[in-house]
């Protein structure tokens, strides 16, 4: 028992001797170790400052180059008299473009794969493109009018979905106002595939009337009052060439036409005027303008 009781105290005595030993060499080689760690991490370390010291001042340098750039191209579209909504549109994605580009070279000089950069965006370009397809084929539209330029800010067209004066040509987009003061939007995507009529494109615009007179009217003298109509009238145009012909022969009247050219911010007043003075002439003259009879028979009753 005595010797057992022995060999227990010095076992124990020996294993808090070996512990004390071990945190001692342990205490010993910590600094060690962290020391030669950072030693390891010195030149790299070093290197990644380097590398991110010449990453900031490539991107200074390029953020410069591209400012004087967007300012460049923006007095040159100036001076090609460019639209402001295209030359808005296209500065913004030059300005993307070039951004990009600097980001690409900064992430190659820290140490970043350009393709791998380059193949997450292009997933996510197909993702967000799924997405929003409908909205992208209005954004394509937007950016075909603002080029192509079938119409401008101010013009009254004539569309499928609807017709007015347009008052903004957006990127998604086009905002037309009716003649009764409605607000019509409609999609780029539908005016660019699509045909539409650009009635205020031109400056002139021809005015056509078509007048109906009894078969037992004069018309010598009916195509007479027309002519001094639309000759003697303020703002019809008198260089350019002026018509009153036959146009047909019905059942039941015989149709004059009437051709003369107005400025196009004069046409609906010039017509409204027009028609006004031929009815009016041709009563004071005597010219029957036939119209439909509807005669009602009943039994008479005893």
């Amino acid at each position: 028992m005595i010797l057992y009781m022995l060999t227990t105290s010095t076992a124990d005595e020996s294993l808090a001797i070996f512990s004390e030993e071990v945190q001692e060499n342990l205490e010993q080689l910590k600094p060690n170790v962290l020391l030669e760690t950072i030693k390891g991490w010195g030149p790299h370390l070093i290197a990644f400052g380097i590398k991110l010291l010449i990453a900031l001042i490539i991107f200074f340098i390029g953020s410069r180059l591209i400012k004087m750039t967007h300012h460049i191209l923006e007095r040159s579209f100036k001076k090609m008299d460019m639209e402001i909504s295209v030359r808005k549109f296209l500065l913004s994605v030059l300005n993307a473009m070039l951004y990009c580009f600097l980001a690409f070279v900064i992430a190659d000089q820290i140490g970043v794969s350009s393709a791998s950069i380059i193949a997450l965006l292009g997933s996510a370009s197909i993702a967000i493109g799924l997405a929003v397809q409908g909205s992208l084929a209005n954004f394509a539209g937007g950016v075909l009018i603002l080029l192509m330029k079938p119409f401008r800010v101010g013009d009254y067209i004539i569309a499928r979905d609807g017709e007015g004066t347009v008052r903004t040509i957006g990127l998604v987009y086009t905002i037309l106002t009716t003649a009764d003061n409605k607000q019509v939007v409609i999609p780029n995507g539908t005016l660019a595939n699509s045909a539409l009529t650009n009635v205020t494109a031109m400056d002139k615009r021809r005015l056509d009337v078509l007048i109906r007179i009894s078969y037992g009217s004069d018309l010598k003298k009916a195509k007479q009052v027309l002519e001094e109509i639309i000759k003697n009238h303020r703002w019809i145009l008198k260089e350019e060439p002026m018509e009153v012909y036959v146009s047909d022969l019905t059942e039941q009247s015989v149709i004059i036409g009437i051709r003369g050219w107005a400025l196009m911010e004069h046409y609906w007043t010039v017509r409204a005027e027009v028609l006004e003075q031929i009815k009016l002439r041709l009563e004071e003259e005597g010219i029957e303008v036939p119209h439909n009879l509807l005669s009602l028979y009943g039994k008479e009753q005893v």
